[in-house]
């Protein structure tokens, strides 16, 4: 095998560096740059328990030619390039602990392109999945995938974003169909075409979705379209347990139902949501669902899970299908982060996923209770099920070692467990400098090695978003 490596950074860059860089770009790129503390901390890591680490500079770029020039002035400097969407990641892939510059690209927020009867578009990396939507309201089309936050695409097609659509219409990696990015030499490379298959070499644009910014900046997406369905309903279904929420929610998927929601929601985020969202459900151990298509294929849909439901123990299918109704349940579920946080005052949550089998998720789930109980963790549960995702938050004191100790332990275990079932570590929050420890665990020290020479192929100085992924 060939001998390339990964280069090691060591430390962040010096004071004779950064004044140099920054005078640099200060001259290049005039009021889109920005040394000022705030901001820099406003681009490193805010949210969970991660320590902040912010950039040196911040520079916000408004097209290709401002990114291409900034790549090229940082492999000048040696000075790392962190791209920025807009800071929802749970994992610290923003965080810049070598310091260098936050490549914030949300001012490259427009749509390029929609190309209605082909299903497609053309974007650039700022423009958010609402603002997109809105874009397309009148097209008859809308952008599937959605994770809960008003994520920039860039950044999801960077950490291969999911959500709670993905067990009908997939996950990033299905609906990207080119990406344009400038790697480390400052080349802009398009690694694809807007056909809808292709057999011609190599995958590029599957290798750069969930490559978390360490291959190069994503500068612009063309995606599949999906048409607006004729009818949409959703509805909740209690459960006297999340064992019997997981079950129906995998003989629902095994039997075929074509469920375009499921999300498990248990007891303590229920009452969470309740708080926080004004709501008035029952608290047990929820499923969230939602069905798409024609009138009758819908109505037949939502009668069918009704019954396996029942079959599981549940209480009645409480349907909404009026848009209002639909709306203030799922934004229920996408302020999940934060009406969790009702639960403890002062707590922080230490957010974390991993993904199964569907066939080992009430096995997973249930372990992970377990887990939870012995450990004396306040952790919710909610979870992306019909693709056998969940997402754990034990809500901790960080001024108690003891607590932190806890949840550090706990998420290690769930890791491991997940990994042992023949699933992941991460369904979708990515790895970032969280979950790199689990990486040769899941992916064996072959395929681990891999991974760093196709990075040093790319990226040979390290430039773009190190100590993510992977130990260099």
């Amino acid at each position: 095998m060939s001998q390339l490596s990964v280069r090691k950074r060591e430390g962040r860059l010096s004071s004779e560096t950064v004044a140099a860089l920054n005078s640099d770009l200060a001259a290049r790129f005039g009021n889109r740059f920005t040394a000022s503390e705030a901001i820099r901390k406003a681009h490193g890591h805010t949210l969970t328990w991660l320590e902040n680490e912010p950039p040196d500079a911040v520079v916000f770029a408004e097209s290709r030619d401002h990114v291409i020039d900034l790549v090229k002035l940082c492999a000048r400097h040696d000075a790392p390039v962190v791209p920025f969407g807009v800071g929802t990641s749970l994992e610290g892939h923003v965080n810049a602990p070598h310091g260098g510059v936050s490549l914030d690209l949300t001012r490259m927020n427009a749509v390029t392109a929609v190309n209605a009867d082909d299903l497609d578009c053309v974007v650039e990396p700022g423009v958010t999945r609402k603002q997109l939507n809105e874009h397309l309201r009148d097209s008859g089309l809308f952008f599937p995938i959605d994770p809960g936050a008003d994520a920039s695409l860039g950044g999801m097609a960077a950490t291969r974003a999911s959500g709670t659509n993905a067990v009908r219409y997939g996950t990033m990696k299905d609906v990207v169909l080119s990406l344009g990015v400038v790697v480390a030499d400052g080349s802009f490379l398009r690694t694809g075409t807007r056909a809808k298959k292709s057999s011609a070499g190599y995958d590029l644009t599957h290798l750069f979705i969930g490559s978390e910014g360490t291959l190069g900046a994503i500068v612009e997406i063309t995606l599949r379209l999906s048409g607006i369905p004729e009818a949409i309903a959703a509805g909740t279904c209690s459960f006297p347990d999340v064992r019997s929420a997981c079950e129906t929610t995998i003989e629902t998927i095994q039997s075929g139902l074509p469920i375009a929601r499921v999300e498990l929601v248990d007891a303590l985020s229920v009452r969470a949501f309740n708080s926080y969202s004004k709501l008035a459900l029952p608290e047990q151990p929820m499923l969230m669902v939602e069905f798409h298509g024609a009138e009758a294929s819908v109505a037949e849909q939502a009668r069918r899970f009704g019954e396996i439901a029942a079959g599981h123990g549940a209480g009645p299918f409480a349907s909404a299908t009026r848009p209002e109704e639909r709306s203030k349940l799922w934004q229920a579920r996408h302020d999940t982060y934060w009406a969790q946080m009702t639960l403890r005052p002062g707590a922080r949550p230490f957010a974390t996923d991993a993904c199964v089998p569907i066939s080992r998720l009430a096995d997973c789930v249930d372990e992970t209770l377990a887990d939870i109980k012995k450990s004396g963790l306040v952790a919710p549960i909610v979870g992306h099920v019909g693709d056998g995702n969940f997402h754990v938050s034990p809500l901790i004191d960080m001024e108690n070692p003891a607590e932190i100790d806890a949840a550090e332990g706990f998420t290690a275990r769930l890791a491991h467990r997940a990994i042992a079932m023949g699933g992941t570590c991460t369904g979708e929050h990515g790895v970032g400098q969280k979950k790199r420890a689990y990486m040769e665990e899941e992916h064996g020290p072959v395929g681990l090695d891999l991974m760093r020479r196709v990075k040093a192929s790319f990226d040979p100085t390290n430039l773009f978003n190190p100590g993510k992924v992977f130990f260099a």
